[in-house]
């Protein structure tokens, strides 16, 4: 069931597990579900009641679509830049995280904002990466396997051809200290998760900005 308003949509959605194979069945847990909502600016809201279950809703913010234009009136659309051109106007982001759900989501965010994404599963591979590909801008979670983004921050800074690279470092709680330890490895600016999609587009946005300015 679905519902449907101007400014917001709620989706409401009742799943039957009565006679459904459960072993097949892969449902986001509830933190999952709260991660991904809030990344997009919306809110969630649970109901429960013993001996029933329990019905998850969420709330996310929409713009208004635009109405669509009859054929006989719409303007011939301009011609499509040489996909070498966009590329060469695309920045590069290299995405370092371990958690699909987060690549998932903030790949796709960010491809559909124009940039291109390059992807990395842990420190190493973050330093690895940059050497091969010199990105334009660096978003690496603090906690990863092999190698943390405190230390993978520390090695990519202290190779000079790096350091005008900037980096945005991904904390997953927001303890007293974090944003300090985050700047002295290394990192230009630091975001809490779940990100919020919004706040991480212009914060992007600035540090690219200011990197143009720079050269």
């Amino acid at each position: 069931m679905k519902k449907y308003s101007n400014s917001k949509t709620k989706i409401a959605e009742t799943i039957d597990l009565t006679n459904c194979d459960r072993e097949r069945i892969e449902i986001p847990n509830a933190i999952q579900l709260k991660q991904i909502v809030e990344m997009h600016g919306g809110n969630v809201a649970v109901q429960s009641e013993l001996g029933v279950g329990s019905c998850f809703s969420f709330d996310l913010p929409c713009g208004d679509l635009p109405l669509p234009v009859p054929e006989h009136l719409s303007a011939s659309p301009p011609e499509p830049m040489p996909s070498e051109t966009v590329t060469q106007l695309s920045p590069l982001i290299l995405l370092a995280e371990d958690n699909e759900a987060n690549i998932s989501t903030l790949s796709s965010y960010l491809e559909a904002k124009g940039y291109r994404i390059v992807l990395a599963n842990n420190g190493l591979e973050a330093i690895a990466a940059t050497k091969a590909q010199v990105p334009d801008l660096i978003l690496i979670a603090v906690q990863m396997p092999e190698m943390d983004g405190l230390e993978a921050m520390r090695q990519i800074r202290s190779d000079r051809q790096f350091a005008h690279i900037p980096i945005i470092a991904l904390t997953a709680l927001a303890m007293t200290g974090d944003r300090e330890r985050c700047l002295e490895a290394g990192a230009s600016d630091d975001l809490t998760k779940p990100v919020k999609l919004k706040q991480l587009a212009s914060t992007i946005q600035l540090l690219l900005e200011a990197q143009d300015s720079q050269k």
